[in-house]
């Protein structure tokens, strides 16, 4: 037990965790006051709204994990992916007043594991 400790100490696993967290929550600040901007300066329809929130999720868990990752990608970029969604639903439901499982949550939360898994490898590869 005092072995896995030490290890989780030693790869700074949790400062890359919160690290690519944080990341991925400025990414997506950003991208939101972008898409915010775009809306309010031109004719575009609001119905844009719901793909735009998808590809932002992504890009931002992305680029927060492959820019904070070097060991264990896929585990790592799972982990930073999930708790970014875990976070983003929860404020998300606190704000709204109900907590609710949808179809669109729920694919949702598989996006942003997944490019969470997806930044990791990137991540791994990219030589510093």
């Amino acid at each position: 037990m005092t072995k896995n400790i030490d290890n989780l100490k030693n790869d700074k696993t949790i400062e890359s965790i919160f690290s690519g967290v944080i990341k991925s929550f400025i990414v997506t600040i950003f991208l939101i006051m972008l898409i915010a901007f775009i809306l309010v300066k031109t004719n575009i329809s609001e119905n844009v709204i719901g793909p735009s929130i998808f590809i932002i999720t992504s890009i931002s868990i992305f680029a927060g994990t492959m820019s904070s990752v070097r060991k264990s990608g896929i585990t790592l970029g799972a982990l930073i992916g999930l708790i970014y969604m875990m976070l983003i639903y929860s404020l998300s439901s606190i704000l709204n007043g109900n907590f609710i499982l949808t179809i669109s949550s729920i694919m949702l939360i598989a996006l942003g594991i997944t490019s969470g898994i997806i930044g990791g490898i990137a991540g791994v590869n990219i030589k510093k």
